[in-house]
């Protein structure tokens, strides 16, 4: 199973690639080889899955009922915004141009594991989306995780 934790700063170079944590590319599943996928996130990020934590999204995704209308547009938005990318020998991948404008990346990122997944931010955005509150942290918590 695949552990994703903490975050990284990160720079992404003039050719939009991204040199990936070796924390992070320490723990990839030799079963997804060289190759993760990256997508648009719902928020203004992107998401970078190993394949196989990938596969099982893709599996459910593909099964919907293609005749049901709001099925197809989760299909077409899902995998409209995915692109399968490939690690080099130095630990880079090549961002999408549309996908760094998706996100609003420039020359700096904030790598974060999300358990089986790592979002990919720019800094502004992340900290405008991340919970910097402690409190609020607390009350989410209590909601969600508290039986």
């Amino acid at each position: 199973m695949t552990f994703f934790t903490s975050q990284f700063e990160c720079k992404i170079d003039a050719k939009g690639r991204l040199v990936l944590p070796a924390k992070i590319k320490s723990i990839l599943p030799e079963s997804s080889g060289n190759e993760l996928v990256i997508r648009e996130g719902f928020e203004p990020c992107l998401i970078l899955y190993p394949m196989v934590e990938y596969k099982k999204l893709y599996s459910k995704i593909a099964g919907l009922n293609e005749f049901n209308p709001e099925y197809r547009k989760i299909q077409r938005q899902f995998f409209s915004g995915s692109s399968i990318v490939e690690l080099d020998s130095a630990g880079r991948f090549l961002i999408p141009k549309q996908m760094q404008d998706f996100a609003g990346l420039g020359k700096d990122a904030v790598v974060v594991g999300m358990g089986n997944k790592v979002e990919i931010w720019s800094p502004e955005k992340y900290k405008k989306y991340s919970l910097g509150d402690p409190d609020e942290f607390s009350t989410l918590a209590q909601k969600y995780l508290d039986n």
